[in-house]
């Protein structure tokens, strides 16, 4: 039996984007389909304004005294969740795993050799505020407060709806009330789409391999994609929540009918286990970007869930009238005097997990393994 740690080692983080023939999706956005016509999307906005003060998932409350300036963002959920909501100039640091998000080379590289973040880099960033991510350790938190810095860890996002309420809260921390509210419009809206398009189909059984031997689970974000685009989660039921480890023998029984992969795991759907699965013998996949399908935020879930929606039932999803990110208004609420936010509950912080592999399995050879543990470990350090 594999263990998990708490320090996650990152062996190789190389992703191949190079999906099989029969391999429904992308590693971008989703195809382009018709938006809603002339039909914008209502979404109420939130009070924007200060002292504003909040219960962080380290049980301490923070108070920010004005709007932010500078941010400086401690995993990329929270910078793609800055750059969708209008907050993108005001991030001054950013960690490595959210480089691919437009101009992110211009700001402050925050991470530590190998895995974690550089105190120094993030004080050097002088931010106004530090958004951290749940698997920021609460010692790096406690070592930034200790040197003068304003940081907020958020707890894990284990739904569609916590993505939507951490995106609002940031919304409200960083000044970008009326941003957020339009992110999470168009992310409801899309996620509502998938969901009414498929309510009535026949759900196919999904399986979500993210390397090193782990699935996906429910009450996490990913399931409640997949649940929304038609699928059902067939490691759910034998696991229950979380991230579970799966053995070879287990993947055969639990038989998916449809396998969903990131990029660099496209290929193995030829190989044992998931070749001896229903989904292997017809060769039935869907690719969805390691970005997207990781990080608990308003793009993610849009194009996730349209590139599974897509996956599980083409024909729904082609006649699909999905929303713009342009179909969407907010009005604004009537500002109050302070603005308290609270959590509904604050729970132990999640601090990092991973695990320690096998490196050799029906199907991989040691050059494979390698590369899996160490892509798998890499989307860990991408989650949240």
């Amino acid at each position: 039996m594999r263990t998990r740690t708490t320090l996650l080692i990152v062996l190789c983080t190389l992703l191949v984007s190079v999906a099989p023939a029969g391999a429904v999706g992308a590693t971008g956005a989703p195809t382009a389909h018709a938006s809603v016509d002339n039909a914008a999307v209502q979404q109420s906005v939130p009070d924007c304004s200060y002292p504003l003060s909040s219960t962080d998932a380290t049980g301490t409350e923070v108070t920010i005294e004005e709007a932010p300036e500078t941010v400086t963002t401690l995993g990329p959920s929270a910078a793609q969740t800055m750059w969708e909501i209008g907050g993108k100039e005001q991030v001054v640091g950013l960690d490595q795993n959210a480089e691919y998000l437009a101009d992110a080379e211009s700001r402050t590289n925050v991470s530590a050799a190998g895995f974690g973040y550089s105190t120094e880099a993030v004080v050097g960033t002088e931010a106004d505020l530090v958004l951290a991510a749940n698997i920021v350790t609460n010692d790096t938190v406690a070592a930034l407060r200790d040197a003068g810095m304003t940081v907020y860890k958020f707890e894990q996002a284990t739904s569609i709806e916590d993505v939507a309420n951490k995106t609002a809260l940031i919304g409200q921390l960083t000044g970008n009330c009326e941003g957020a509210a339009e992110a999470n419009a168009w992310m409801n809206a899309n996620v509502d789409t998938a969901t009414e398009i498929t309510a009535d189909l026949d759900r196919p059984g999904a399986l979500v391999p993210l390397g090193g031997g782990f699935v996906v689970g429910n009450e996490t974000f990913i399931d409640a994609m997949v649940t929304a685009a038609g699928g059902q989660n067939v490691a759910a039921e034998r696991y229950g929540s979380g991230y579970s480890e799966a053995s070879d023998e287990v993947i055969v029984e639990l038989d998916p009918e449809i396998i969903v992969f990131q990029p660099w795991m496209a290929g193995y759907i030829g190989q044992e286990p998931y070749s001896l699965t229903t989904a292997g013998e017809n060769n039935a996949s869907v690719v969805v970007d390691a970005n997207y399908l990781s990080q608990p935020a308003p793009r993610s879930v849009v194009y996730a869930t349209r590139n599974l929606t897509e996956g599980f039932h083409p024909d729904a999803a082609a006649n699909a009238e999905w929303t713009a990110r342009g179909d969407v208004s907010v009005e604004t609420a009537t500002p109050t005097p302070t603005e308290t936010v609270a959590m509904t509950e604050t729970a132990t912080a999640t601090e990092t997990a991973t695990q320690e592999t096998a490196t050799e399995g029906p199907g991989f050879g040691a050059g494979a393994a390698v590369a899996a543990l160490g892509a798998g470990a890499a989307l860990l350090a991408r989650r949240d």
